[in-house]
């Protein structure tokens, strides 16, 4: 299987690759933050879909077929994306409490009605947090990464390692290196890299099959380094402390507790998320679980059907 896992590398890395749609333009911005709006006015609340500071937004742009921002877009509703765009150099200091506070609620003040606010990983934390600060129509996460002792042992022991190791360069840095996090990540389960790499070099070429895993390795791949106050609250409050599972993350004088928002809530998590179990997924009145691993449930072949679609259908209930 090494052999096949180093075939399909080499294979991956000269494959040629097709061109990417341009995102459509921003609604607005705030420090190196996009809003992108991928819908038009038509009287429904705007949904603002959050991602994760890890790796770059596009995950929920792929490719023309595996977007749930157009599929959304062209089901009626009137989305939008945050692109959180790379750190600038005196950025060192902009912890997540600040991306909430300095660069998603400014955005968020520019819409001509109260949103709908939907989070993908970190970005569900970071919804829950600007839910807290002002008026959201409804809120749903997806896949969040809430109460951290929902993590294996192991792998939090494992992070907590990493980070040991990484903190030193990047506080000299002042960012943390995308490639920090994703050895992590990789480090969690290698056998299933060697897997998947070896399952590519027997996929035909051209195939929508391997555009697709070229696209999705590209975006793991990918993206700008963290600013160094925020890998510090995701290494330190988040998995080594749980900040947030244990009602102790803040946001200036407010705590930021799923309980306590007012508006309707959905959280959807995945028995089979290597990531983000489902016990660690925050606890919102409405809880759906699905069977399709992190990336797979916004990418892949079945998430229309287990979430695209009964998403759109949710929002559609609150959307006024």
């Amino acid at each position: 299987m090494r052999k096949r896992a180093f075939q399909g590398l080499r294979k991956y890395q000269e494959a040629r690759r097709p061109v990417r749609a341009p995102a459509p333009p921003a609604f607005a911005s705030a420090g190196s933050a996009k809003l992108i709006r991928y819908g038009t006015e038509n009287g429904r609340a705007p949904v603002v879909f959050v991602p994760s500071l890890i790796n770059p937004p596009h995950v929920l742009d792929l490719s023309p077929g595996r977007s749930m921002l157009r599929h959304m877009s062209a089901a009626g509703h009137d989305a939008y994306l945050v692109d959180w765009g790379t750190p600038a150099q005196d950025d060192g200091t902009l912890g997540l409490d600040r991306h909430v506070t300095e660069r998603l609620l400014p955005m968020l003040d520019r819409l001509p009605r109260d949103p709908i606010l939907v989070g993908y990983c970190l970005g569900g934390n970071l919804v829950i947090g600007a839910a807290t600060l002002r008026n959201a129509r409804a809120v749903s996460t997806i896949a969040a990464p809430w109460n951290f002792e929902g993590i294996p042992p192991a792998d939090r022991e494992h992070i907590g390692a990493l980070w040991r190791g990484a903190k030193p360069m990047c506080q000299r840095l002042g960012y943390v290196p995308m490639e920090v996090l994703q050895s992590g990540f990789w480090a969690m389960d290698p056998h299933r890299t060697i897997r998947k790499y070896a399952a590519f070099a027997e996929m035909a070429a051209g195939s929508d099959e391997e555009h697709a895993f070229m696209a999705v390795e590209d975006w793991a791949n990918g993206g700008p380094p963290l600013s160094y106050a925020a890998g510090c609250d995701l290494f330190e409050k988040f998995y080594a402390a749980n900040a947030s599972g244990r009602g102790q993350w803040r946001i200036g004088d407010r705590s930021i507790d799923p309980a306590g928002l007012t508006c309707p809530t959905l959280s959807i998590r995945s028995a089979s998320d290597r990531i983000v179990p489902a016990q660690a997924a925050p606890e919102m009145a409405e809880a759906r679980t699905l069977s399709l691993g992190h990336v797979g449930m916004i990418v892949g072949g079945n998430a229309p059907q287990q979430l695209w679609h009964p998403l759109s259908q949710w929002l559609s209930s609150h959307d006024g």
